[in-house]
């Protein structure tokens, strides 16, 4: 792979991808989202509202709307009609690390450094669930496509499967070493991978809750970690600089170096044509 910086903010810690179309949603540590057509760069819109650094972002499931969490412990709803924050949600007690947005688009889910996760029933504007279980922050929360299964990953070092209808922990994974950082299904939803601050990626099977592999990506830590479409292969966020790539039935470990500064975010476009990675050095880059 080759790449192109073709986007510049402060600094990128999450990145969200458009439903459908060639756009990419970059929240900053300026207190600000911006959103990005892509591969030509162009600014489409921007959202002011946070009060402090943005940590996570996700699009409604129509792609109208986006979620945005904060160290402003708060989660907030932007319409894209609108151009403007229509709801803020309020609940959390310390900086809200990662959010996501259930498939039916009536839900969202946020994981906060206060050692809860939520669910939010957009409708009501109120919380349905505080979900209590993990014993350190909450770093990134997933829902399984198209079920109410949630997925968190904490400092604690595990990883825990949520029932969304019901605010109650399933399954709780154990294996890693260090803090859980970010944690992410396949597409087929029957995979689970894992990064850690040591850089370790890890595999597990959801059905048996067991592990099956593990790569050792580091000593540097691993940012967020996500599958491409078809579930076989595997780039990783790293602190070195780089993006690891990962091919996942050879186990072989590829570099892709550009950033200036740690990475903090990767993305895989809809035909996995394309890899972007948001990094500290305030670009994101494009990868061919």
């Amino acid at each position: 792979m080759e790449w192109s910086q073709i986007l510049v903010c402060l600094f990128c810690p999450s990145l969200a991808l458009h439903p459908r179309k060639d756009i990419v949603v970059t929240a900053s540590d300026d207190h600000l989202w911006k959103m990005w057509a892509f591969p030509n760069g162009n600014i489409i819109m921007t959202g002011e509202g946070h009060t402090d650094w943005l940590s996570g972002c996700c699009f409604h499931p129509s792609g109208t709307k986006l979620v945005t969490s904060s160290g402003d412990t708060t989660v907030r709803i932007w319409d894209f009609t609108k151009g403007e924050c229509i709801l803020t949600l309020e609940g959390h007690s310390h900086a809200v690390w990662d959010c996501s947005w259930h498939a039916c688009g009536d839900f969202v889910a946020s994981a906060s450094m206060d050692n809860t996760s939520k669910i939010w029933d957009i409708n009501s504007e109120r919380c349905r669930y505080t979900m209590r279980g993990h014993k350190d922050s909450v770093n990134s929360i997933e829902f399984l496509p198209f079920s109410n299964t949630v997925l968190t990953s904490s400092a604690d070092k595990t990883l825990s499967l949520w029932d969304a209808r019901t605010g109650l922990c399933a399954q709780t994974f154990y294996g890693h070493l260090h803090s859980c950082n970010h944690a992410t299904f396949n597409m087929k939803g029957d995979t689970i991978v894992s990064c850690d601050s040591y850089g370790v990626v890890k595999f597990w099977d959801v059905r048996r809750v067991t592990p099956m592999i593990s790569i050792d990506a580091g000593p540097h830590p691993g940012n967020q970690v996500v599958f491409d479409p078809s579930g076989h292969l595997v780039a990783l966020a790293s602190n070195d600089g780089t993006v690891k790539t990962l091919n996942v039935s050879s186990g072989q470990l590829s570099s892709l170096a550009g950033h200036e500064g740690e990475v903090q975010s990767v993305v895989f476009d809809h035909r996995a044509e394309h890899l972007l990675s948001g990094g500290s050095d305030g670009t994101v880059r494009l990868w061919c």
